[in-house]
């Protein structure tokens, strides 16, 4: 009798993490739970003012524990427990934190527990602006140009930047700093209980796209690259990694300690992480030369080709191009929007200032009904939109927007750049705005399109994966426009984890390589959108507005205005 064989995929988002119990044979979900970070949810540790977005550890570990019991409970406790043959993560990235020699985060010794600089940076803190600058000015000097596989332009929200805004910001954390981790890594390091940083497997993804590892350098830049930045870097590169692994590896096995805690085996094996795209990407069936888009706070968009293809090819402006940093064999090249659904829920929170401040206070209605209604009220506002935005007739006079509002990263990372709006009159009411906000962020996915066309790397196809893509129709028929390409939408609702699921199963050796995993675990595609040809000439003349108002922003107000209100102060 042939035995059922479940895998888990574990996927940490910028608000919470999901698990899912997926049968390896046929992808289907056994069972899923999410966990929405408690510290977070209360806005613990980040200052939005200043760009600063920390997560405490323990949010992570918690939501660990309890997804993976609670699918455990959900699909039928130990009967499933004892099919469970492999789990494998995904998270945000780049979300470095300062660990000692055990590997353990900081904030979780003593005297770091409430310090944010002990904490995971996360990937849209943009707090290490100014080292960025100094790293890509820095890189300019020598002979080698070690930001040739990233795109050319290092970004504040990646990995060596963060380290040493981190290392300059407080003196207590640096001098307990041994080593610096990606989440991706230490959590399958927490699983099978690492104790030695120096033996923690490191992912090929993360080490590659954010971290200047690259196979052509034979690993890191010199130290001599990271001492001449800043002499607070002395030694970090011995402390840090040579090799990397691809995510279809083993990390190791699950611990005593985390067996007892889940009610798992000693037997599962744990694999190698990723970034939540890049195995989101495989969950998304990606396919050669087809450009999955991740769409949920931000965008990822990753597209895999043979790497004979890409031989002596760089992209530039993008966020890397990495062999085997999506599936083994092919290169994975990333790029992506600092803020997609992040725009709207911008807008949202905005025009719910009175919901959110003057309900509370009102006389009329009772703490427990406001609340009430104030949830329920806003989870109404961007469907409303979508609904009030498509009825609004064209115009070549309507509003215009730009994304920018957690910076630029792709094409020509810049998180200095600010987000506009214009063409604002006493007719601009809040589904016109929302129109020009929706297609701002579709513009700046034609944006990244047109990089890789432009540097000869064809898109072929569009995927969509996530609560955006699978939720917002409106969005996402936009978005076929302005691209004017159809765009398949993923049926699995937690898409990163089925893929982190594909690289369990084949980490644990029931699939012998991740095409297999993805042909025999793929779910399929739920929609298909479909390119308006009526839109097209609307849509090109606003992109070509969209462009020159974004090149003006860019050479214009952060080079002189800025100045010029200085010299009136």
């Amino acid at each position: 009798m042939k035995l059922t064989k479940y895998v888990i995929g574990i996927d940490y988002g910028s608000d919470s993490v999901r698990s899912v119990i997926v049968d390896t044979e046929n992808g289907a979900e056994r069972s899923s739970s999410v966990y929405y970070y408690k510290r977070w949810q209360k806005n613990l540790y980040c200052e939005p003012s200043s760009n600063q977005f920390r997560q405490h550890p323990l949010d992570y570990i918690e939501g660990l524990e309890h997804t993976i019991k609670d699918c455990i409970a959900k699909a039928g406790g130990a009967a499933i427990a004892n099919a469970i043959k492999g789990i494998s993560v995904d998270t945000t990235g780049s979300s470095p934190v300062a660990v000692d020699k055990t590997g353990t985060p900081l904030a979780l010794t003593p005297g770091f527990e409430e310090n944010p600089n002990a904490m995971f940076v996360l990937w849209k803190d943009h707090t290490g602006i100014r080292e960025a600058a100094e790293i890509n000015e820095h890189a300019a000097k020598f002979e080698t140009n070690y930001l040739s596989y990233v795109g050319g332009i290092y970004s504040s929200e990646w990995f060596w930047a963060k380290l040493l805004h981190v290392l300059r910001a407080d003196a207590a954390v640096r001098d307990a700093t041994f080593s610096w981790v990606e989440h991706c890594d230490w959590i399958p390091f927490l699983l099978t209980g690492g104790n030695d940083v120096l033996k923690m497997k490191r992912s090929r993804c993360a080490a590659g796209h954010k971290a200047l590892w690259a196979e052509q350098f034979e690993g890191l830049p010199p130290e001599e690259f990271f001492s001449q930045l800043d002499p607070l870097l002395s030694g970090f590169r011995e402390r840090l990694f040579q090799d990397t692994y691809t995510s279809d590896e083993p990390a190791g096995t699950l611990s005593e300690e985390w067996a007892n805690r889940l009610g798992l085996s000693t037997e599962v094996i744990v694999g190698v992480g990723a970034f939540d795209a890049h195995m989101g990407a495989v969950g998304g069936q990606i396919a050669p030369y087809h450009l999955c888009k991740i769409m949920g706070t931000s965008t990822c968009d990753i597209l895999i080709a043979p790497s004979a293809d890409l031989d002596g090819k760089l992209v530039q402006g993008i966020c890397g191009q990495v062999n085997g940093s999506v599936i083994p064999g092919m290169m994975g090249l990333e790029a992506g929007q600092s803020a997609f659904g992040d725009v709207y829920a911008w807008f949202k929170n905005l025009i719910s200032w009175p919901l959110n401040l003057l309900l509370s206070e009102s006389d009329l209605i009772h703490p427990t009904t406001a609340a009430t209604l104030k949830a329920g009220l806003e989870a109404k506002i961007i469907s409303r939109l979508s609904e009030q935005a498509q009825l609004l007739p064209d115009s070549d006079d309507a509003e215009l927007a730009i994304d920018w509002l957690n910076g630029r990263r792709t094409p020509d990372a810049n998180q200095e750049l600010k987000g506009a709006i214009t063409g604002l009159s006493l007719g601009s009411d809040a589904p016109r705005i929302f129109r020009a906000l929706v297609a701002a962020t579709c513009f700046g996915a034609k944006c990244i399109v047109d990089r890789f066309r432009d540097q000869g790397v064809p898109v072929e196809g569009i995927i969509g994966i996530g609560g955006v893509a699978k939720k917002s129709p409106y969005i996402m028929q936009m978005m076929a426009d302005v691209l004017e390409m159809p765009i398949r939408i993923h049926r699995f609702e937690h898409t990163c984890a089925l893929g982190a699921a594909m690289f369990a199963a084949v980490a644990a050796g029931i699939h012998p390589n991740i095409e297999a995993a993805m042909e025999a675990m793929g779910t399929g595609f739920e929609a298909e959108y479909q390119p308006n040809q009526e839109k097209q000439t609307r849509y090109r003349k606003q992109y070509q507005e969209y462009l020159a108002l974004g090149n003006y922003l860019e050479h214009h107000h952060q080079k002189e205005i800025k100045p010029m209100y200085h010299e009136h102060l």
